[in-house]
């Protein structure tokens, strides 16, 4: 299992020097989200900063952009990293991608089952496999000439990797991608009743095996020796739950753990705009089920007690701020990766049910 650091909010000057300090540490891949900075810009520096980590994307929102932008940019970021880049899509919300994007948003799941599979035509045509000749249900690319054609790199194969919460983009991710972002807001009881099976069910509709589609997991840590580290830790993260719980789409999730109606709840205090009633809605039954809570010395144990053999690489889910001015909590993070680095657990495989 790996251990990754989550970017988000980092400003592309901070970006270099991050990167370079994350490989130092010994950290296993760097994830870019699309935030408040563009996510490609990030993982340029990155790959181009460092020899070894995996530098990816997580996520960059997928239906704003052409599939063949998206190809163009990853295969130039999969020949800079030589083979190091991992393109992750996601589809956010419908309020986002319509009014935030002004982008369509119809029928998201098939939607982005497409653009995968046009990008994978795309990469196809500029490695020299054939002309490009791509017609899906969402998607139709008939046209690249010479002058437009990066052409062939070392590495072409440019892993894809798709973010979601519920069952249904769970099973496409396993039926025609490399990999599944799972989203913060999950349980380990949520995994391995709903996304795990999920994907081995679209992997075996694929005629592929399970192992083939790496789960990256994001985990809300709150790590401290102190109840003066641990309390306003504990406050952030419950207010993090409350705000995504507030959205119907992570009902299920909630349901799983047979916490009927908060999700609800929480939906109504979002429409009240009264946050701090929101907090109070999330239990210390419900932050030990959806965070990971520990001293420093025991962190990467719990951790990987908890998600050893359940999903393939670990991120834990904070805001970077820059370790260069605190070195005691740099030794610390670097102390978790090297625990981690020496650990090879492998993951189980649920049995598909036939669903």
């Amino acid at each position: 299992m790996e251990l990754d650091l989550y970017c988000f909010g980092v400003p592309l000057a901070d970006v270099k020097r991050m990167a370079e300090e994350a490989e130092e540490m010994g950290l296993s891949g760097l994830w870019f989200a699309e935030t408040k900075h563009n996510p490609y810009l990030g993982c340029a520096l990155a790959t181009t900063s460092t020899s070894r980590i995996t530098v990816g994307t997580d996520i960059a929102v997928a239906f704003p952009r052409s599939p063949m932008v998206t190809a163009q940019v990853a295969w130039d970021l999969a020949a800079a990293s030589e083979g190091r880049f991992i393109l992750g899509l996601g589809t956010q919300v419908k309020g986002h991608v319509e009014r935030r994007f002004s982008s369509a948003f119809d029928h998201p799941v098939s939607r982005l089952r497409d653009y995968v599979l046009s990008l994978r035509a795309i990469w196809n045509a500029f490695q020299g496999n054939g002309k490009l000749a791509y017609e899906g249900d969402f998607y139709s690319f008939s046209l690249l000439t010479e002058f437009f054609n990066p052409g062939p790199i070392a590495h072409p194969h440019v892993p894809v990797y798709v973010a979601g919460v519920n069952s249904l983009i769970a099973q496409m991710a396993g039926e025609v991608c490399d990999g599944f972002h799972i989203h913060p807001l999950h349980s380990t009881s949520y995994l391995e009743s709903v996304i795990k099976p999920a994907i081995a069910r679209g992997a075996s509709r694929a005629g592929r095996d399970v192992s083939e589609v790496t789960l990256a997991c994001p985990v809300f840590v709150i790590a401290g020796d102190s109840e003066a580290e641990l309390e306003p830790q504990r406050r952030s993260v419950r207010r993090q739950i409350s705000f995504y719980g507030s959205t119907r789409t992570y009902r299920p999730v909630f349901e799983v753990e047979e916490w009927d109606g908060v999700s609800d709840e929480l939906h109504r205090l979002m429409g009240k705009g009264d946050l701090d009633a929101m907090e109070a809605v999330i239990t210390d039954e419900m932050l030990d089920a959806f965070c990971v809570t520990a001293s420093w010395d025991n962190l990467a144990g719990v951790l990987l007690k908890r998600y050893g053999g359940v999903v393939d690489r670990v991120i834990p889910y904070f805001e970077y701020t820059g370790w260069h001015d605190a070195p005691e909590l740099r030794e610390r993070w670097s102390a978790v990766a090297h625990t981690f680095a020496g650990s090879r657990i492998a993951r189980h495989s649920p049995q598909v049910d036939g669903a």
